[in-house]
């Protein structure tokens, strides 16, 4: 029996996670709309709506991962189709919304990318965006539609608890910067242990300087916990520095794995035991040293709430 009527909304996917939308249509209690989104000769997008919206409320899966550009067009594309097809409202769930990390104007003459594509959806006709773990959480000011940014710390939380069943006196949560403390203290206090901070500087994009360790690692199995994994280089940094004061290991979780250019053999090569990231990018396969947990349950978990105007927010309590 389905959770939600199926006669009130329909779910649609373009080709960025198709896994992980099954896996949340599933949790719902309902199917994948009729869609096909492919390419025109000279590389254009075409979408094809194969059913009815009229009036429904529909909802959107698609994550603007790699490639950022072309599955950024094709959500756009198919909310101007769903809106031009009368679609009653039309709910966007962005389980990786690209170009957060260009927030604010870090120098001169920077643009404010997170700003420009909230425009566009919204434009477009989005009237509900849901994601996970923004890179910064104030990118939510920058739409005029309703915006639910989800915390993954409780898949991770449940995962040490549950399956790792650790002991909490042998583990300390690290941030690995001081922009990443009140999500890692989120995760920490889950799981009820102590927080670590890593004070680092970039000189430029993509590289990271540990300058100073805040906090005891002596002895500790450390998790360092972030939203992004992009090149990796960062995190085996971060690695090296806590085994320098002493960590006895290193985990490294993180909501989005980008895993850009060498990342997957970076970390597979590094002194950090485990990399575990969620299924919010799709990744064919990975190394042996990773591990996949599933936000499908909480997407679908909120998707429900919202159908029935229940609070969002207590999930995370």
């Amino acid at each position: 029996m389905s959770i939600v009527g199926q006669s009130e909304m329909k779910v649609f996917t373009g080709n960025s996670n198709l896994p992980l939308a099954q896996k949340i249509v599933e949790y719902i209690g309902t199917r994948l709309g009729d869609c096909e989104v492919q390419r025109f000769a000279d590389g254009e997008i075409n979408v094809k709506i194969n059913e009815t919206v009229r009036g429904y409320d529909v909802y959107i899966i698609q994550s603007t991962s790699d490639p950022v550009n072309d599955n950024l067009m094709e959500l756009l594309i198919m909310i101007d189709a769903l809106k031009r097809a009368s679609a009653g409202s039309i709910s966007v769930i962005i389980p990786y919304y690209g170009y957060a990390r260009q927030d604010r104007k870090a120098r001169g003459r920077d643009p404010i990318s997170a700003k420009l594509v909230a425009n566009i959806l919204t434009t477009a006709g989005a009237d509900r965006v849901a994601t996970i773990d923004l890179h910064a959480t104030q990118i939510q000011g920058f739409f005029d539609i309703p915006v639910d940014n989800l915390w993954s710390f409780p898949v991770f939380a449940n995962y040490f608890t549950e399956t790792e069943k650790i002991n909490p006196d042998e583990i300390v949560v690290v941030s690995p910067d001081v922009g990443g403390v009140k999500r890692a203290r989120k995760f920490a206090e889950k799981i009820s242990t102590p927080l670590a901070i890593l004070d680092k500087r970039r000189p430029k994009d993509n590289i990271a300087e540990i300058v100073n360790v805040i906090g005891d690692v002596k002895d500790k199995k450390c998790i360092l916990f972030d939203d992004i994994i992009d090149t990796g280089g960062s995190l085996v940094g971060a690695a090296d520095a806590l085994i320098q004061n002493g960590a006895k290991s290193v985990t490294a979780c993180a909501t989005h794995g980008i895993l850009s250019k060498e990342a997957k053999e970076r970390l597979q090569n590094s002194q950090i035991e485990k990399v575990i990231v969620t299924d919010t990018i799709y990744h064919k396969e990975l190394p042996d040293k990773f591990e996949v947990l599933s936000v499908a349950p909480l997407f679908g978990e909120a998707v429900v709430r919202i159908r029935k105007n229940l609070s969002v927010s207590i999930l995370f309590r």
